[in-house]
């Protein structure tokens, strides 16, 4: 995608791109949760490596998996145009449809914590794999269902899997949906050849959720969404707090100008008065 927007953008042929496929830890490690392994860096750290060393001219990335805090050698260039943000169910036609006490395959305390939270008779299992391999555990018996990203599915050409979740049901991990690409912060050159493919309504929703997190100081363990949208001149952003078995949470949401960097601050503290012990204890502001 991002090679084809490049090429586009500059009238190159597709020869003028060349796609390194990198395997990073993430991908090899599948038997136990990021966070007890590394958190996200195990998604960028490869990357990172061959873009700092000078084999790779930019790293593409799904933002929804980039560490909030990153090197100051490394800038976020670029984002495509934003997919769908909602996550699909997959087993069911909605969560209320589930059955009493199903059991949910996911690796996310944010949709564990959001499913117990509408349906606490539900148990959820850890549940990790590229698309196939969670079908395949899904077709095999071993859950009742699981969620994905929508889009994922999408890209994957597998847009007729599951059932979408509206947001106003399953608010979305902050920047899902979004591909980023990052390039060494002096390349000036690089910089400006992404530049001309970076959606800038994406760019600015996806900070701003990304500096949610930052102002929450949310790590791989801690169950939050968020979702910032614009209409015309003014951005909003929503998101919500939650316990781990989803016995608790916190919503909000706030708005102001597009380009407000104070957005996040402000909801990120309204988040946190207002959070009750079992969620404000997720979080290290």
């Amino acid at each position: 995608m991002v090679r084809d927007a490049l090429c586009a953008a500059h009238g190159w042929d597709a020869a003028a791109v060349e796609i390194v496929p990198i395997r990073t830890t993430g991908d090899r490690v599948q038997d136990r949760a990021l966070a007890e392994i590394g958190g996200k860096a195990l998604w960028t750290k490869e990357l990172d490596r061959a873009l700092l060393d000078g084999e790779i001219d930019c790293a593409v990335h799904s933002m929804k998996d980039v560490e909030t805090i990153r090197p100051v050698a490394i800038a976020i260039a670029a984002m495509l145009k934003r997919a769908d943000v909602r996550d699909r169910l997959i087993g069911a036609d909605s969560i209320d449809a589930l059955p009493r006490g199903a059991l949910i395959g996911t690796s996310s305390p944010r949709r564990g914590a959001q499913l117990k939270r509408r349906r606490p008779d539900l148990k959820t299992i850890f549940f990790r794999g590229n698309v196939d391999t969670r079908l395949a555990k899904l077709a095999a018996g071993e859950v009742d269902a699981t969620l994905l990203a929508a889009a994922g599915l999408d890209r994957l050409g597998r847009a007729e899997i599951g059932a979408p979740i509206p947001n106003d049901v399953m608010l979305p991990a902050p920047a899902q949906g979004a591909v980023g690409i990052e390039a060494r912060a002096r390349d000036e050159r690089m910089l400006t050849l992404l530049s001309a493919i970076d959606h800038a309504e994406t760019r600015g929703c996806v900070l701003i959720e990304r500096a949610l997190l930052a102002a929450l100081k949310a790590d791989c363990h801690s169950p939050v969404a968020a979702l910032a949208t614009v209409d015309g001149a003014r951005t909003t952003i929503r998101a919500e707090l939650l316990a781990e078995d989803g016995s608790a949470h916190v919503s909000g949401e706030t708005s102001g100008a597009a380009g407000d960097t104070a957005l996040a601050d402000r909801l990120a503290r309204d988040l946190l008065d207002r959070a009750p012990p079992s969620v404000r204890r997720l979080f290290a502001a």
